[in-house]
Formats: C-alpha cells, sequence, structure tokens
C-alpha cells in the first residue's frame, strides 16, 4: 500500500496552479472550516494533525463539499522529524502559499492547581505550540521568500494575550507563539510575508450548529450555546487576511462572540 506521500507525488499535477494552503491542527470545528473556505477559493489542501484515520475521513468530507483536492498527512507537531517528513510530502504538491498553524495540545476547561502540574505535561503543552508552530513555519518560509509572497496564520486565544489562574500551560505556550508571529512578521513583512496572529477569545462551535438570538431581551443574556463562535465566520476572517492589501496588513486580529460578555 502506497503512503500518503507516495499517493501525493502521483496526483501533484492536479494540484491547484493556485498553490498549496497547509492547514496543521485539523479538527471538525475551525481547522475544517479554515481548510473548506480556502478549498472552495481553489487552493489545494493540506491537512495535518496526528491522528490519520479521522483526517482522512475530514479529507473525503472536505473534498466532496468543495470539489477540491484535500490531501490528509499525519504529523506531530512536537517531533522536528515529523514535521519535516509531514512537509516533505505537502511540498511535493507544489509550493505552500498558505500556512495556517491551528495545533495545540489538547487543555481541560477546568484550571488546574499549578503544583499539580507535571513537568512532561507542561513541556509537551510548549513544544506543540512553541516548537511545533517554529518547526512548520521553517519549512515554508524559505519558498516564500523565494517566491516573495506568502501568508502564515497563527491560531492564539484569549490565552495568548493574558495569563490566567490554573492555566499555566496554555497560557505559556500560546505567549510564546504569539512572540513569535510578532518576529516573524517584523523580520519577512519586506520579504512579501505576510504572518498573523489570530486572537480567538471564546469557545468555537461545529459549522452551522451556531445558534443566534432573535429578540433583544434575549441578545442581552449570553448561554453556552450562543455564545460559540462560529468556524465559518472565522474562517472568512482568515481569508480576510490572507487577501489583505500589502500596504495595510494586519498582524493581529481579536474575534469574540458579541453575545460574550467581555
Amino acid at each position: 500500500m502506497n503512503s500518503p506521500s507516495q499517493k501525493m507525488r502521483s496526483v501533484s499535477s492536479y494540484t491547484s496552479a493556485k498553490g498549496i494552503a497547509a492547514i496543521v491542527g485539523v479538527g471538525p470545528k475551525l481547522g475544517r472550516s479554515v481548510a473548506c473556505k480556502f478549498a472552495h477559493e481553489g487552493y489545494t489542501i493540506a491537512i495535518l494533525s496526528r491522528d490519520l484515520d479521522k483526517l482522512s475521513q475530514l479529507a473525503d468530507e472536505i473534498a466532496c463539499e468543495a470539489k477540491a483536492q484535500v490531501f490528509a498527512i499525519r504529523i506531530d507537531c512536537s517531533d522536528c522529524k515529523s514535521v519535516r517528513e509531514a512537509f516533505e510530502g505537502v511540498l511535493s504538491l507544489g509550493p505552500v502559499e498558505v500556512l495556517v498553524y491551528n495545533a495545540c495540545e489538547s487543555a481541560s476547561y477546568k484550571p488546574s492547581n499549578f503544583m499539580s502540574i507535571r513537568p512532561d505535561s507542561f513541556q509537551q503543552s510548549l513544544a506543540v505550540s512553541a516548537l511545533g508552530s517554529f518547526y512548520c513555519a521553517q519549512q515554508v518560509i524559505p519558498g516564500m521568500v523565494e517566491r516573495g509572497r506568502g501568508t502564515i496564520i497563527f491560531s492564539g486565544s484569549s490565552a495568548s494575550i493574558n495569563g490566567f489562574a490554573g492555566y499555566s500551560e496554555l497560557s505559556c505556550s500560546k505567549f510564546a507563539m504569539r512572540g513569535l508571529s510578532q518576529c516573524l512578521a517584523k523580520e519577512f513583512f519586506a520579504s512579501g510575508i505576510h504572518v498573523a496572529h489570530v486572537v480567538i477569545d471564546g469557545a468555537i462551535s461545529t459549522p452551522k450548529l451556531v445558534l443566534y438570538r432573535s429578540s433583544k431581551e434575549e441578545e442581552s443574556t449570553c448561554t453556552n450555546s450562543t455564545c460559540f463562535m462560529d468556524p465559518d465566520a472565522i474562517a472568512q476572517s482568515y481569508w480576510h487576511i490572507h487577501t489583505q492589501d500589502k500596504r495595510a496588513w494586519t498582524q493581529e486580529l481579536d474575534l469574540r462572540s458579541p453575545y460574550q460578555r467581555f
């Protein structure tokens, strides 16, 4: 049975002339929506995550929905070798015009006592958000510099800009990724590479399941269901970043639900 990279090389001649949009950290919410948006806009899509079985199913769904070429590639963002091998497959498809880094180590919504955090758990969180984003950016930036264009978008959260009691692992890893985004934005602006960090301040729903309130009385309150952010709407903001005029590039964007209490 052919490996994913061998299969991709055999069909690389059929990829879009627009190039590749590589989405790292793809699940059924935001990653899927971003992949769908760029697929609908004519890009060949490479979606990457650790669970290849689930990823392959998502690739089939997106390809069918968007009538596009979508390739599933396994990656462990905390492992430099895994990232390098994964992007060998991605780059075999063609030039990466867009990199969206959406990977994050799973975190509990419940705060954890600082003294109960295991060192290996803390290291893994840093490895996925900070090292993983570093590894992936290094794979695509040389080609972007050579072509004089490209977009890199990092998915952050409210924990990227504020530390919260009980969320040391998440905040430290997200702070680091935000710092990387700012450094790359300044270093590679002149090379034509648009680097942006998106602060997603709120929980994200699955596509098409976001509930909207109709009355002003209801809009004045916020429940768990109505505060969920629409991943398709977030994906539209990612597309806007990618298509911005260079004379007015966004380097950080703050997104939240209108029903969320500030």
